[in-house]
């Protein structure tokens, strides 16, 4: 199984358990003379099948992608820079956003309103961000398709 079908089947593993858990909360009451709609000790049982699954899956996940090297890096360390940069462009965009706007004024005599910062130069900062981020991202999908687990 390659790296890219893992984590694929962790999402499906993590919707199914959502999936249970909302199974579980509607089946957790009935009223008196009742039956719920579902066996709760069933989807108690499916639900601990999954969560072992996942976490079998999560620790052969961690474990390849800690022994996985792409050029320097291993594939952690790559996934880290990727999660601390999407941070990073996404609170860069935020604050850009609100620096761009402009207060309309009706008057002259009410207050201006200035940028803190040079925002030209700050968004091709950001667009060297995200561009790093694109390249970033292709890299480790392209290794995950590539790795085996």
């Amino acid at each position: 199984m390659k790296l890219a079908e893992a984590l694929q089947e962790r999402a499906d593993l993590n919707r199914r358990i959502e999936q249970l858990r909302d199974r579980l909360e509607n089946n957790a009451l009935v009223q008196e003379g009742e039956t719920p709609a579902e066996d709760p000790a069933e989807l108690l049982a499916e639900l601990d099948r999954c969560v072992d699954s996942l976490e079998e899956l999560i620790g052969r996940i961690n474990l390849t992608n800690s022994r996985t090297r792409v050029g320097e890096y291993t594939l952690t360390e790559l996934i880290a820079r990727r999660d601390c940069l999407t941070l990073k462009v996404s609170a860069y965009r935020d604050f850009l956003q609100e620096a761009s706007r402009t207060a309309q004024r009706a008057t002259r005599s009410e207050i201006r309103i200035h940028s803190t910062v040079p925002v030209a130069q700050l968004q091709k900062t950001v667009d060297r961000m995200a561009r790093e981020l694109r390249l970033l991202d292709n890299q480790i999908q392209q290794t995950n398709w590539t790795t085996e687990l």
